[in-house]
């Protein structure tokens, strides 16, 4: 009685050790991922957490090597030069000579050496005054008041600073009492914190019109790359989306992740969608999806770190996977034809897929249920290899987030709706603006002006592109319901 007692305790502590392993296992597991080898972002890596394993020392000191090509500042033509000073030399400078040279009969051998020095003059905030005069009437003695020209702001704040303070907060990020400040120091512009807000709130309705149609454009491209990373509005939960195309690029604000929310920022587009595996982009053809290999490889590393048979397969996908970017790097530099890429990708892709397979079996039950996933996700694995255009990662998106991460950490996100609309509005503008080497002051600043005189701001599409009138329907109902 006590022996069958005894084993059965025995048994219940076993079974309980074993959940209690399982358990501690999982939260080692948990502990140690990082950007490395899961899908986090390598924001969330914290100090503590290994970094990727340093170079071997080179033996060479740092900077430039001896026979290096040299990179020196070029000098502006001289059309872009705002004054010239000349400078002669006095004297001889033979040291047996040293004669005084004549001012008045110069001669100059050869050309000079040009020296360029830039400079920023010192800024002052120009102030002007409208003096709104009354004027009585010779006839009926009607006392008539003067109006603003209709060019004149009737804020404290006129379109150039309007402009400036946009871009400081939108683009540097810079917070409003920094903004404040800045403005202060620089060119003893001075606004209060409210002033801050209205300009970027009117800056935000200026920009509305451009920014719709933005997102009417990329609807219309082949290719297109979208992300998203987690944000806060209104003290909640939200997240900030990304789609990146050649040429522009697009931001939205919005409080799920989820497949809505990805319909949302895609609307009509069709064409190649860059992705990583996140389920919200389920709804898009998978023959016209690529995943992202950045994010494979990380899993290939989480293998590896499992041990056992699912290290060898890890390993093994990992030598795969360099071979296949060491073909494409020399695809893209054009050493290396497409069609031969093509024909030596075959056998790197069926042994892939079948390493893929073996995994199924490896005796680790996440890493078989990554595999099952990858696997079938198959085809859009292999977009990039058979579709020209097609990036096998999805670097372009998460590059065009990561300042709006840095933002995110020291602001802690957006305040309101209004702060959110302003936010993606000027990043839409700033980011495709980059992408088109376009100034990004220059077009805020003009199309504050613009919006004085009642004019639309111009688009921030590529130069020479025209809107369908399908596109510019939709974009101008989106902009109505905003």
């Amino acid at each position: 009685m006590q022996i069958a007692a005894r084993d059965a305790y025995i048994e219940k502590l076993e079974a309980k050790v074993s959940m209690l392993e399982a358990r501690l296992a999982a939260l080692e597991e948990r502990l140690n991922q990082s950007s490395k080898n899961s899908s986090k972002p390598p924001s969330s890596d914290g100090p503590d957490k290994p970094s990727l394993p340093k170079r071997p020392p080179s033996g060479r000191k740092p900077g430039g090597q001896r026979g290096h090509k040299g990179h020196h500042r070029e000098l502006l033509p001289p059309d872009q030069v705002s004054h010239f000073e000349h400078v002669w030399p006095d004297r001889c400078g033979n040291p047996d000579c040293r004669a005084e040279l004549p001012g008045a009969l110069r001669t100059e051998v050869g050309d000079p050496i040009r020296h360029q020095v830039t400079e920023i003059p010192p800024i002052v905030a120009e102030v002007t005054e409208w003096q709104l005069h009354c004027q009585q009437c010779p006839c009926c003695d009607y006392a008539t008041q003067a109006e603003l020209p209709g060019c004149v702001p009737t804020t404290c704040v006129g379109p150039r600073l309007q402009g400036i303070v946009a871009v400081l907060g939108g683009l540097y990020k810079l917070s409003k009492r920094a903004t404040q400040d800045l403005l202060l120091n620089l060119c003893n512009a001075r606004l209060s914190l409210g002033s801050v807000t209205a300009c970027e709130r009117r800056t935000s309705d200026i920009l509305a019109a451009p920014v719709a149609e933005a997102h009417e454009y990329v609807q219309d491209q082949p290719v297109l790359n979208a992300d998203e990373t987690g944000w806060r509005e209104a003290r909640k939960r939200a997240w900030l989306w990304v789609a990146v195309t050649g040429l522009v690029t697009v931001f939205m604000i919005h409080g799920r992740r989820s497949g809505p929310a990805a319909r949302k920022l895609l609307g009509r587009f069709s064409g190649i969608l860059g992705t990583d595996r996140w389920c919200a982009y389920s709804g898009h053809l998978l023959r016209k999806r690529q995943i992202c290999w950045a994010h494979l490889k990380r899993h290939w590393l989480f293998f590896v770190e499992r041990g056992g048979k699912a290290k060898a397969i890890g390993e093994a996908l990992q030598t795969e996977t360099d071979k296949m970017f060491e073909m494409w790097h020399r695809v893209r530099d054009g050493t290396l034809a497409r069609s031969t890429f093509q024909a030596k990708m075959s056998p790197v892709r069926a042994r892939i897929e079948a390493l893929l397979a073996e995994a199924l079996t490896c005796g680790h039950a996440k890493v078989a249920s990554m595999c099952n996933e990858i696997l079938a996700m198959s085809p859009a694995m292999w977009t990039f290899v058979r579709v020209e255009g097609v990036e096998p990662t999805n670097n372009g998106p998460e590059r065009a987030l990561r300042p709006a991460v840095q933002y995110r950490k020291t602001s802690y996100g957006t305040h309101s709706g209004d702060g959110s609309r302003f936010l993606e509005r000027v990043m839409t503008v700033a980011a495709t603006l980059k992408q088109q080497d376009r100034n990004v002051f220059d077009y805020v600043t003009e199309a504050c002006e613009r919006s004085l005189n009642g004019l639309r701001p111009r688009s921030i599409l590529p130069h020479g592109h025209v809107m369908s009138p399908k596109a510019l329907t939709a974009a101008r109902r989106a902009l109505a319901t905003t």
